[in-house]
């Protein structure tokens, strides 16, 4: 079974949200579908249901790999690299 080789490697507290929504949807006017935080960094992005899938340009972007849902009642994490469920 594929495992992510990346989680173990997170930050322990995981990052404070440094922001309560998509800070790049914000700027561009769009509406965030669902949000994702970044475990490595506490960046807040949309997800790729999203216009701007900005939780996935930043992944792109810092190489941040692993993020975690930001939605209320929801309690998953996802590692870009080893697309992978954690």
């Amino acid at each position: 079974m594929k495992q992510c080789t990346h989680s173990d490697a997170l930050p322990r507290p995981e990052p404070e949200p440094l922001n309560p929504t998509c800070p790049e949807c914000l700027r561009d006017g769009t509406h965030p579908v669902q949000l994702r935080l970044c475990l490595s960094c506490g960046h807040v992005g949309c997800c790729d249901s999203s216009p701007g899938q900005h939780a996935t340009g930043h992944h792109k972007e810092s190489g941040h790999p692993v993020m975690r849902t930001f939605e209320p009642g929801e309690d998953w994490r996802w590692c870009f690299v080893d697309h992978i469920l954690v």
